[in-house]
């Protein structure tokens, strides 16, 4: 089965439909899937739910889809470092579905793994818990929370072979793994595509039976805060 494809927008071709649930890689801008985060922009598909740690920076990566107003919601951990995101949630034009860090990558990982839910500590007695099953354990109360399975994952590696064997580079591996997990489809952007076999099996971070189509890609690789002294 082909997995790799010449663009972004090949690879996204026939994925994308209004209202879609889309789970992306990253955190912050650091191992963002920004070829693709583009391509989807200039799909002009709308009123879409995004999963992510967070939702870029005003002119970068999912904040280029604030700007042309293509996401309804988003479910995220962080929303600092976004004036569009921060204007249009406090105008009532943006749905937020606020996760800690630990129980989003969970959510998305179950989704993956067909666990369709699971209960954590992490938010009891605050308002993430409002409206959730409360059940005790051990005399502790814990919260039940529901898998992600999205139709859509987006992500972003380092290596790859043609079949999909992921390989991350050090941070940028963060949200990236179990994002790719909870999508029907998963599309990954690469910086390298390497020949089958190449890769040492105790190397690879995520196996291609989760990879459906590849792209190469041209980075910019952004610094989202840049912090220099003086000479």
């Amino acid at each position: 089965m082909k997995k790799v494809y010449g663009s972004a927008a090949e690879a996204l071709d026939g994925l994308l439909t209004d209202g879609m649930l889309i789970a992306a890689g990253g955190f912050g801008l650091c191992g963002i899937p920004e070829n693709l985060i583009a391509a989807i922009r200039d799909s002009g598909v709308k009123d879409l739910t995004v999963a992510s740690n967070n939702c870029g920076v005003d002119d970068f990566g999912l904040g280029l889809m604030l700007q042309t107003k293509q996401i309804k919601k988003m479910m995220s951990s962080y929303v600092g470092e976004n004036a569009e995101f921060m204007r249009q949630y406090l105008s009532g034009e943006l749905e937020l579905e606020f996760n800690p860090q630990g129980t989003l990558a969970e959510r998305m990982r179950a989704g993956g793994v067909g666990i369709p839910g699971f209960y954590t500590k992490t938010g009891v007695g605050t308002q993430i818990a409002e409206g959730k099953e409360h059940k005790d354990f051990d005399g502790e109360t814990y919260i039940l929370e529901k898998a992600i399975v999205a139709d859509l994952s987006i992500v972003k590696a380092w290596k790859a072979d043609d079949t999909g064997n992921l390989v991350f580079r050090k941070t940028a591996r963060n949200f990236n793994p179990p994002a790719a997990m909870c999508g029907k489809v998963c599309v990954v952007e690469v910086e390298e595509i390497v020949p089958r076999g190449s890769l040492d099996p105790d190397s690879i971070h995520l196996p291609g039976v989760y990879v459906h189509r590849i792209v190469q890609g041209e980075f910019e690789k952004r610094i989202e805060q840049r912090t220099t002294r003086a000479a």
